[in-house]
């Protein structure tokens, strides 16, 4: 499927001719007249042989000619070919240009490859310049002076256009290419920097231009499948290539779709003609190849080195001592050999190359110098960490121990540092002393920091414990003088800590505007302390209220619970107890930390006053009520904690939950007086005196009317203990009516049942008995059913509650 969407043609030829015929019958095929603006130029450049063309197939799905190798390696494309990648969107075309660096060409035929590569920058958003990892720092491999040239052209000839160089690394070997991609940014830029501009683009960037990619792919023919994975991962970045921020992103100048082939021919026609792109000179372009394969060779000895391996292994675990010693022999050893073997090169050329191959090597040994300071900077900091512990734990001044400690541990990585120098390098060990003496103040300032904090927790602890109990035993007993009192305890304790925490922070040497802060902010903490405690305990204020209002009216002055025998004032003691709440709820209603004077109390004074508050329940809306309001006067609202209709409600509550209380008391001391009052009232004793003096009289002449009393008292005696009259009525007249109607038949019923078992006693039957053996027998029966009618409860022997004299009823005998 990818084939029949592929067409290519030949755009021009080995000999520089431009075909025009092919490209516009192609430009027809793919329909390229249509997209307008969307669509993407890709072309490819580098070496002969190394694989454009089957990176393009694989990429783009395009089928363009690929080299044999089975038959040699010789020059597969020549010229320009373009082609339709296949399956992308927008429309992109790609251009496969002749390799570089050809034998069939020669060594100074090589100005079609500037004129091609020249093209492929006009036309291009995207130039892909492939080329072996292997050869990367090479002059030519790289195609450096190639850039050079095209670059001082390019901006002579065209209005520049930001264009994509992507830098495909073929073969990657094990060198990360976080490593490699540098060297090649690096490159690209002093490129740039060394051409000589038009006044216009004097001073532009680079990146005004170009864009700078680099990717890497593995071996085709090594690793194929891992090859075409990453080959896929690439082909994604061509997707919507056109789209801001895509690879062809920058749209300034491009030509529409139909222009186009129009457009290359002029192009490439301005190519033609220019005269500045000549190959440089053959002794110098010999003495470049020759010295950079000498250079690349002793590099690469360098890098299998025995003694070389084993100090960059060793260094990787650990310190070395010797390291710049060692690492200088090394490198002197390989530079000498390149010395030698390329004296008689260009000296020019010979120069450039040893730099390139000084700085390719400090670059390999780079790491392992880093890894070096590394070392000798994490030891000298825990060497430094634990001196500065020990000296604190020795009683030395914070700021005193870490000066002396600093200066003495720095010292100590100078002279270590002075043990790891490579002469070649002009490494600068002001980065590493920096980052180490960053790391050591920064540890400094970790402990000060840790040590500030210990010193500030523990006196705010101190602050805590010494305010948070007082405070509220005071609040609990409050009273005139409760914040008279607070105010003197926080003074008192606020000065004490903050006294304490002043002199330990004279070992600090820190500045008085911060040790000044850190004193205000623990007296803010001790005043925090009392207004948090003060606002816990008014969240608990209708409790505490109602413990103040039981224990004053349930208790009396000496702390004893109060028994209602009548004679109490209750309407006083009430008054009393709620006063004193009142008294609470007047000193949790605000802060008062500042002895500012409020009318707290007088304000909440009118809601003890029953008719006042009946007065206020009655009064219109519209009359002013100052509990009528969120605030109290001449209190902000930060310091107020309970609010005035707070308050209201609060005490309304109050009076609703404790009003039982008073009620029960007013109950059981009338019903104490009931049952201490059992006489009638003197009036009426009187009226029973004056009004009963006939009968009291008419008693007298009749003594039988006595025995009747008498024996009418004895009964109605025996039903009072029997029905336990005051018993029943202790709980109210109500109940004991109740109780005495249940209970008053079957007790009248066992009375009369006792009294005739008096009457069938054994003494009835033996009427001839001797009188003084039947008295006696009758006394004892008569004990026994007088104790028995004690454990019944039911008899006809009486006890009486006064003396515990028993009383036998009257018999036949007797």
């Amino acid at each position: 499927m990818a084939s029949e969407e592929c067409c290519s043609t030949q755009l021009i030829d080995g000999d520089g001719t431009f075909n025009d015929t092919g490209i516009e019958r192609f430009i027809k095929e793919v329909k390229l007249g249509e997209c307008g603006l969307s669509y993407a130029i890709v072309s490819i450049m580098g070496p002969q042989s190394s694989g454009k063309s089957t990176l393009l197939n694989n990429l783009f799905y395009t089928t363009f000619r690929e080299m044999d190798a089975f038959r040699g390696r010789s020059q597969t494309t020549k010229g320009i070919w373009i082609a339709k990648c296949a399956g992308i969107e927008p429309c992109t075309l790609v251009m496969d240009l002749e390799g570089t660096d050809g034998r069939e060409r020669g060594e100074d035929d090589t100005a079609f490859e500037k004129q091609s590569a020249l093209f492929a920058l006009a036309v291009s958003d995207i130039v892909l310049i492939n080329m072996w990892c292997h050869d990367i720092g090479r002059e030519q491999a790289a195609n450096k002076p190639l850039l050079k040239t095209v670059f001082q052209v390019m901006m002579r000839l065209f209005s520049p256009r930001k264009t994509t160089l992507m830098f495909v690394i073929r073969d990657k070997t094990r060198t990360p290419l976080e490593n490699l991609e540098p060297v090649l940014r690096e490159d690209i830029q002093k490129i740039w920097d060394a051409v000589p501009k038009p006044q216009a683009h004097k001073e532009t960037p680079l990146s005004e231009f170009f864009n700078v990619e680099v990717v890497a792919l593995s071996s085709y023919e090594e690793k194929e499948e891992q090859f075409k994975e990453q080959v896929a991962n690439l082909r994604q970045r061509f997707f919507h290539s056109i789209a801001p921020g895509g690879l062809a992103g920058d749209r300034r100048g491009v030509v529409p779709a139909s222009g186009f082939c129009f457009s290359a021919q002029q192009i490439w026609k301005v190519i033609k003609e220019n005269k500045d792109l000549d190959l440089p000179a053959h002794k110098v372009m010999v003495a470049t190849v020759r010295c950079e394969e000498i250079a690349n060779e002793k590099y690469a000895g360098f890098t299998t080195n025995e003694n070389w391996c084993l100090l960059e292994e060793t260094v990787q675990s650990g310190p070395v001592a010797g390291f710049g010693k060692k690492l200088n022999s090394i490198l002197n050893s390989f530079l000498s050999e390149y010395d030698a073997e390329a004296t008689y090169f260009d000296e020019g050329v010979r120069s450039a190359k040893r730099k390139q191959l000084e700085e390719k090597l400090l670059q390999l040994v780079q790491p392992a110098h880093q890894s070096m300071l590394g070392h000798l900077r994490s030891g000298t900091l825990e060497k430094f960490k634990e001196a500065f512990e020990k000296a604190l734990n020795e009683g030395e001044g914070f700021s005193l121990a870490a000066r002396n400690c600093t200066e003495s541990y720095m010292a100590l990585f100078d002279e270590g540092y002075a043990d790891t120098v490579v002469e070649l390098a002009n490494w600068d060990s002001s980065k590493a002393r920096d980052k180490l003496r960053r790391d050591i103040d920064a540890h400094v300032a970790t402990v000060r920091a840790a040590k500030l904090s210990e010193l500030t927790s523990s006196y705010e602890a101190k602050l805590n414990e010494a305010l948070s109990g007082p405070v509220e035993a005071l609040l609990d007993g409050a009273n005139n003088e409760t914040w008279s009192s607070i105010r003197k305890l926080l003074q008192r304790e606020t000065e004490s800590a903050v006294s304490g925490l002043s002199n330990a922070l004279s070992g600090f040497d820190m500045d008085e505007q911060t040790k000044k802060k850190m004193l205000t902010s623990l007296e803010d903490y001790a005043r925090g302390v009392v207004e948090a405690k003060a606002r816990e305990e008014a969240g608990r204020v209708l409790i505490r209220m109602k413990d103040r209002f039981s224990t004053l009216f349930s208790h009396d002055s000496d702390s004893m619970p109060r028994v209602w025998t009548g004679k109490e004032d209750i309407r006083a003691i009430t008054k009393t107890a709620r006063s004193a709440s009142l008294k609470l709820l007047s000193v949790m209603a605000a802060i008062r930390l500042d002895d500012n004077v409020d009318n707290i109390e007088n304000t909440l004074s009118t809601l003890v006053d029953t008719k006042s508050n009946a007065a206020v329940t009655d009064r219109s809306i519209t009359t002013f009520d100052p509990l009528a309001s969120s605030t109290w006067e001449q209190v902000p609202a930060a310091k107020t904690m309970i609010t005035p209709v707070q308050c209201k409600s609060l005490w309304r509550q109050f009076r609703a939950e404790t009003e039982y209380s008073v009620t029960q008391a007013i109950s059981a001391q009338e019903a104490n007086k009931r049952n201490n009052n059992w006489l009638p009232p003197p009036w009426a004793i009187v009226a029973l005196i004056v009004l009963g003096f006939n009968e009291f009289m008419t008693l007298l002449r009749n003594p039988f009317y006595l025995g009747v009393i008498f024996v009418g008292f004895l009964i109605v005696k025996a039903l009072w203990v029997q029905l336990d009259i005051s018993g029943a009525f202790r709980h109210g007249v109500l109940p004991g009516l109740l109780s005495l109607s249940t209970k008053f038949l079957p007790t009248v019923m066992n009375l009369l049942r006792k009294l005739a078992e008096e009457g069938q006693m054994p003494a009835a039957n033996n009427p001839q008995r001797n009188p003084t053996s039947a008295s006696k027998s009758f006394r004892q029966n008569g004990s026994s059913s007088s104790s028995s009618d004690m454990s019944s409860g039911a008899s006809s022997g009486i006890t009486s509650s006064g003396n515990g004299t028993e009383y036998s009823g009257p018999t036949k005998e007797e």
